[in-house]
């Protein structure tokens, strides 16, 4: 078995960053108006505006992916987090959300967020155990199926007195 390694964005991709999405979205909820935008065009939605998108990669086959994605005012949303279902339980997840927060904590952002379902228990719980915590939402979701709103904050610098 070949290691998976995470890799920023790259333009053909973008077909897998869809596929990915598509996958889980339809097994769970619907693809949304929102979710359309971003899927026909992540380079426009993610990438230009100043946001990331990963991929988890074992040797050429695209297993998953998570998009951080500029929110403005100094907010970041980790969006779009797709592992394919054959390859779930591996650690991928952890994976790409472990660099979407190494990213997240380089750049200059007050606040890193997600928005999700209650019905998704595993990536809650994988959210929670990453430091990210339940708050009230600040804001009207753009998404119909959100009922968790979630942040995680840089973590503070360790004193060195």
């Amino acid at each position: 078995m070949r290691a998976v390694e995470i890799y920023g964005f790259r333009d053909d991709w973008a077909d897998d960053f869809r596929r990915l999405n598509e996958e889980w979205l339809e097994r769970y909820f619907r693809i949304e108006p929102i979710d359309a935008r971003v899927l026909d065009d992540p380079r426009k939605h993610i990438i230009d505006p100043g946001g990331q998108i990963f991929f988890a990669i074992e040797g050429d086959e695209v297993l998953g992916t998570c998009a951080v994605k500029a929110a403005g005012d100094l907010r970041f949303e980790l969006t779009k987090m797709a592992v394919t279902a054959n390859a779930q339980g591996k650690g991928i997840g952890r994976l790409l959300l472990d660099a979407a927060c190494k990213w997240y904590a380089a750049c200059d952002g007050e606040c890193l967020f997600l928005e999700s379902h209650s019905s998704l228990g595993a990536a809650l719980a994988r959210y929670e155990s990453s430091g990210f915590e339940h708050r009230p939402r600040p804001f009207t979701s753009d998404y119909e199926r959100a009922d968790v709103y979630m942040e995680w904050r840089r973590p503070a610098p360790l004193d060195s007195a």
